[in-house]
């Protein structure tokens, strides 16, 4: 850049209420996978690092776990302290909502904003497509931002890509005057082996119903880099036996299509052939012991 079009670089951290579509908004606008995604709340466990390069600055998005009220369990705890805590590294806090919807969590994640009163913040409202009469979207984007100090707000659909440019183009410009953070090819600060353990992860989400997903964990046994072949051994770790059993399923099932599911996204994540190993294991309470947590890498650094 010139002196008369500086670079602008800086952090940029996305936070919201579980399941309103941060993670996908993210890889839209990242145009790489750096977080999974399904349908349930709390799929997002860490703060992962979003890298966007352009030539006139860098964006670094930070994806949260979901802010939620719900703290029973040591891993609830910890997501929370980990979405709080990117508020203190970053440049700009850019609040995620869905629209036509402003609910007690939309509040509550706003008013986790507020303990940073001096960090400027944005309004994404996500999911427009959804809204059928487009009329209602003023009149919306008016209500929930009188009052709350928002710097701008922008509607678009990450699901639709659209109005994702506008977004870079302004997050750019509020960002400050820096050099690059990172190089220009870095997309993400996670490895392929923590990617690899988030595409299994993924699958579990996807593919089990009721609680089973929550009480899962997946570790990587195994990461061997053979050049055209990547060979990963896995273990999803359940809290009960019952619960291995679902992920087994019967004569094996269900681990094999969750296995299938997760190879298949990581030879496209990682542009190889993948041979992939799965294992499940029970560890008891494992998402309220913070020993185990920590031994499972749920760390907040």
């Amino acid at each position: 850049m010139t002196d008369e079009h500086p670079f602008h670089a800086g952090l940029v951290a996305v936070v919201g209420r579980p399941n309103v579509g941060k993670s996908t908004l993210i890889n839209a606008l990242v145009g790489y996978k750096v977080s999974i995604v399904s349908d349930r709340p709390q799929t997002t466990r860490h703060r992962i690092l979003g890298i966007h390069t352009e030539e006139a600055g860098q964006i670094v998005f930070v994806d949260t776990p979901g802010l939620h009220g719900d703290q029973k369990r040591a891993i609830n705890r910890y997501m929370n302290r980990a979405a709080r805590g990117a508020l203190s590294e970053v440049q700009l806090a850019a609040l995620v909502i869905e629209a036509g919807q402003w609910r007690e969590a939309d509040e509550a994640a706003f008013q986790v904003l507020l303990e940073e009163p001096d960090l400027p913040r944005i309004l994404i409202i996500n999911k427009v497509d959804k809204i059928a009469d487009k009329g209602e979207l003023l009149p919306f984007i008016a209500k929930v931002s009188e009052g709350r100090g928002f710097a701008e707000v922008f509607p678009v659909s990450a699901r639709r890509n659209s109005g994702l440019a506008d977004l870079r183009r302004s997050l750019i410009r509020l960002l400050p005057e820096s050099e690059p953070l990172y190089g220009e090819d870095e997309v993400t600060d996670r490895s392929e082996r923590f990617l690899a353990a988030e595409l299994v992860r993924e699958q579990v989400m996807r593919q089990l119903g009721a609680e089973v997903p929550y009480a899962t964990t997946v570790t990587i046994d195994k990461f061997a880099d053979e050049g055209k072949m990547l060979r990963i051994a896995a273990t999803v770790h359940v809290e009960r036996e019952g619960q291995k059993a679902i992920v087994i399923g019967a004569g094996g099932e269900r681990m094999r299509s969750i296995g299938q599911g997760a190879r298949i996204a990581m030879e496209k994540q990682f542009g190889r052939k993948v041979f992939l190993q799965l294992w499940c294991k029970v560890r008891e309470a494992w998402s309220d012991d913070e020993a185990a947590l920590r031994g499972f890498g749920y760390t907040e650094s």
